[in-house]
């Protein structure tokens, strides 16, 4: 299943190391679709280019607080997540509390980097997180499966966002969190980091119930590996033009 993205990976691979201003045009380019997609599924009603102008420092006028925070907080959680690759820190409970604290920053501060206290439901979903109480525990069993699992890099990252967000750690933020563990993973592993479109909301909370109530992955994969071909293929497009 994950054939192709090796294949475009090597073929990056082999073009490396990019130009200077071609790979800060790149990166402006996943940290403004990442942050403006991520934040889209969740909800946040500001456009692409709304987002590049928060990301700039301008506040847009009849747009909530929360929403410019939300692009604010995303783009140091990335931020975050990169310095983490650089120093070659290990995926852990602190990392992701780490995340998730930045997340939700002047948002909701006190749930932030904190696992729940109380038990939610996740509305649209036929899914319905665990109990609070073992939170804990499952989340130190999902680090040790994590380094247990020795499949393909896109996989492994792949079962982790849908096996954090099947337990829900967090009263908020967890969708966003997911996506950047995920990329987390991706990028630490030499890929680029995926970003699921807000306009295929539907199609990726169906693939994560399907994931969740029927203990099956194929969607999400293909989801994950469509995903993963685009970045590629958009950036070997570049290279070549």
């Amino acid at each position: 299943m994950f054939e192709r993205c090796d294949q475009l990976k090597a073929e990056l691979d082999a073009r490396r190391p990019l130009p200077p201003h071609t790979l800060k045009s790149l990166h402006d380019h996943w940290v403004l679709e990442w942050t403006y997609n991520s934040n889209a599924i969740e909800g946040n009603t500001l456009t692409l280019k709304e987002t590049k102008v928060v990301l700039e420092g301008i506040t847009i006028g009849g747009k909530s607080m929360r929403e410019h925070f939300e692009v604010i907080n995303h783009k140091n959680a990335i931020d975050y997540v990169e310095a983490v690759i650089a120093g070659d820190e290990a995926f852990s409970e602190r990392l992701i509390k780490a995340i998730h604290q930045l997340v939700l920053k002047n948002i909701d501060s006190p749930n932030a980097g904190v696992y729940r206290h109380e038990n939610v439901l996740i509305a649209g979903s036929l899914h319905r997180p665990p109990d609070f109480l073992p939170v804990p525990e499952q989340m130190a069993e999902l680090v040790e499966s994590y380094h247990a699992v020795d499949g393909h890099p896109l996989e492994r990252a792949a079962r982790l966002h849908v096996d954090f967000v099947k337990i829900h750690p967090f009263v908020d933020g967890n969708g966003r969190t997911a996506r950047l563990l995920m990329n987390f993973d991706l990028m630490k592993a030499g890929f680029l980091p995926v970003i699921f479109q807000a306009a295929d909301r539907l199609a990726y909370y169906e693939a994560l119930d399907k994931a969740h109530i029927q203990n099956d992955y194929r969607d999400f994969f293909q989801l994950s590996i469509a995903a993963e071909v685009k970045a590629f293929e958009t950036v070997l497009s570049l290279l070549t033009h």
